[in-house]
């Protein structure tokens, strides 16, 4: 169990830190990009304003005034930004047809490239976007379908650089914190470990130390009733002698595999043995008036403690005839499938919650809260199960679907 909580621990530390870089990432990512973005249609709206040229051109003069006073009034660029940017643009008819190819600003694109990067835009049949890294606007004058280009590689490789380095530097930073994780978990959950060694070793010696007591209040009792007769008080001391006894001895086997939870595996007939086992409460069952069946696969085996699975059994059949309605209904099944044996035990309950099954392998733990049913019992039960399926390294649960019926399957790996 302590095991479990480590390894639940550095889960959710680790998926919660993951989480917060993933979203640290993303929303950095995506104002990045907006940025760029933006950016980019604020010098292509500039080029729009000029039909596809700066205000800085040999047939306006080198109108300086105009340029410096537009990159001016946005601090974002530099007065430089003209020479810097590198942009091409096709003006076509409306059927797509060429009528002019300007790509005198940028070396990287011929005029065959530049049309087909404009036939591809029309296709899209959007105003603004990307082909490669080439961010694009298009709009109209009169009959004809401008399309200006603005090269922004550069920007995109620093971007998908900049988002490359963050993933890496997250991952390393995730394995660094794993394994610091592994390292001080074991220290965290070190003062929970030992109290719950401590509980164990306390049930284990309380359990023992209670048996010799109970054995001579049983004995003496038995003395008295040889002296006196049969004696209603004296019933009752062996009652709940035998009672404390049972509890006792529950405790210590609950303990002992939880302490000891590797079995010794020997191969052995589970069908023989839950058909025998079954045999034992039919006689119980008709006597309560419930009716038992059994769906057993034949020629089944499996390899762990015969003596456990056995008991195990025996829990499962005495706890659905316990709490099985009157006249209602009982089935054990057991079955193969891949590479898993199936024992499960299904019965009719008067009325089960779904926040009841939630608990039912908790110690101590009874559907009946107020503890008067008359089906006697502890609730240790299915707690005694949950460790012998977890000895032999299988799961165990329970469900209801109409919370009318109870359902309980232990699955092991054969």
């Amino acid at each position: 169990m302590i095991r479990k909580l480590r390894i639940k621990l550095i889960l959710a530390s680790m998926l919660s830190l993951l989480l917060v870089l993933t979203i640290i990432l993303g929303v950095v990512g995506v104002l990045n990009h907006r940025k760029i973005v933006q950016d980019a249609d604020s010098i292509l709206a500039l080029l729009q304003e000029n039909d596809g040229n700066f205000p800085l051109d040999e047939r306006m003069g080198n109108d300086l005034f105009s340029i410096e006073k537009h990159l001016r009034n946005n601090h974002r660029f530099s007065p430089e930004l003209p020479y810097e940017s590198r942009y091409f643009s096709v003006f076509l008819t409306e059927t797509g047809d060429v009528i002019s190819v300007n790509t005198g600003k940028i070396a990287a694109v011929d005029t065959t490239t530049a049309i087909n990067y404009a036939h591809t835009v029309l296709r899209t049949g959007l105003l603004k976007g990307f082909v490669d890294d080439y961010r694009y606007t298009t709009y109209t004058v009169g009959n004809e379908i401008h399309i200006i280009f603005l090269d922004y590689g550069r920007e995109m490789t620093s971007f998908r650089s900049f988002l490359f380095t963050s993933m890496g530097v997250s991952v390393v930073g995730l394995m660094a914190v794993l394994f610091l994780l592994i390292f001080l978990s074991g220290r965290i959950v070190k003062p929970f470990s030992e109290n719950y060694e401590k509980q164990k070793r306390f049930i284990t010696d309380a359990g023992h130390e209670l048996k010799t007591p109970l054995t001579i209040i049983d004995a003496d009792a038995e003395v008295l009733e040889m002296d006196i007769g049969e004696n209603e008080w004296l019933r009752d001391i062996q009652t709940q002698t035998k009672r404390l006894a049972q509890l006792t001895n529950s405790l210590i086997l609950l303990s002992r595999m939880e302490e000891q939870p590797r079995t010794e595996k020997i191969e052995f007939p589970i069908s023989d043995l839950v058909e025998e086992t079954v045999e034992t409460f039919q006689a119980l069952a008709k006597t309560r008036n419930k009716n038992l069946s059994a769906n057993i696969q034949p020629m089944l085996s499996m390899s762990g403690d015969e003596k456990a699975v056995r008991q195990l059994i025996t829990i499962l059949l005495d706890n659905a005839i316990k709490y099985a309605n009157d006249g209602g209904k009982i089935e054990i099944t057991l079955k193969k499938q891949k590479n898993m044996i199936y024992l499960s035990t299904f019965n009719t309950v008067e009325s089960i919650s779904k926040e009841n099954i939630m608990h039912l392998f908790d110690r101590f733990y009874r559907v009946d809260q107020s503890r008067n049913s008359q089906t006697g019992g502890y609730g240790l039960g299915l707690s005694i199960a949950a460790a012998i399926v977890n000895a032999h390294k299988g799961k165990i649960t329970a469900s209801t679907e109409d919370e009318k019926s109870l359902l309980i399957t232990a699955a092991f790996p054969v």
